[in-house]
């Protein structure tokens, strides 16, 4: 009997930077491709995949203080756009179906953002990734996809980092940084932990979301961890 996955839908947080891969900015090809044979991977046994994807790799909050916030985060959420295209492209050269949904309007380009659509997609067996953020400046990405995740009904969130779970401390700073194997979203809030900001982490709270906080530097920890092998760190 083949394996059954753990989770039939979820919400997969992709920053941008991972994306990059070790150039940092941009697009790494080959990074990208492996991050989606591991998605491709959890599409085939049957998972309902939503991604958000970040635009860390484009664009950082403000170049300079003089800056409008606003405007900023706008740029921002085009960067995302971009990263959610890129990503389409690659899953469909590997033979999934994917649309792309934007929480601003483009549709030249993309499909704006109708949840019914996206869960319509979903029974389809195609995988949705959301691009531009919430749609409104002062959100993160990560606030996106807690939002998504739960509109989506998602049975966890999957949050990819450049880091193998949640510490007491930066593990990339302090040697004696210790790792949590599982932790409440009232702990992560209590104790400042910095698994995402303090309005996706209450927004999961709000909706019983769970988080799962992984390394995407080996792709298949996307797979592993919808099959619910004991990867990253459980927080819920």
């Amino acid at each position: 009997m083949a394996q059954q996955p753990k989770y039939k839908r979820i919400l997969l947080k992709l920053s941008g930077e991972a994306l990059a891969g070790e150039n940092k900015v941009g697009l790494d090809i080959p990074t990208v491709t492996e991050i989606c044979k591991s998605i491709k991977k959890c599409a085939d046994v049957g998972t309902q995949i939503g991604i958000v994807v970040g635009g860390g790799n484009y664009w950082r909050g403000r170049s300079s203080d003089s800056m409008d916030r606003v405007r900023a985060d706008h740029i921002g959420m085009l960067a995302t756009a971009m990263n959610a295209l890129a990503v389409a492209d690659v899953l469909e050269g590997l033979g999934c179906e994917v649309r792309v949904q934007t929480a601003i309007e483009m549709k030249q380009i993309a499909e704006p953002y109708i949840r019914q659509k996206a869960l319509r997609h979903f029974e389809k067996g195609r995988i949705v990734i959301f691009g531009c953020g919430t749609g409104s400046p002062f959100f993160s990405t990560d606030s996106a996809a807690a939002l998504r995740a739960a509109e989506i009904n998602a049975d966890i969130l999957l949050k990819a980092t450049m880091v193998d779970g949640v510490y007491d401390k930066d593990p990339n700073m302090y040697a004696d940084a210790v790792k949590y194997d599982t932790l409440t979203l009232r702990e992560v809030l209590a104790l400042g932990l910095k698994v995402m900001d303090s309005a996706a982490a209450a927004m999961c709270s709000d909706n019983n979301t769970p988080i799962l906080v992984f390394d995407l530097r080996r792709p298949d920890n996307i797979f592993d961890a919808v099959m619910g092998e004991k990867v990253g760190t459980v927080v819920s």
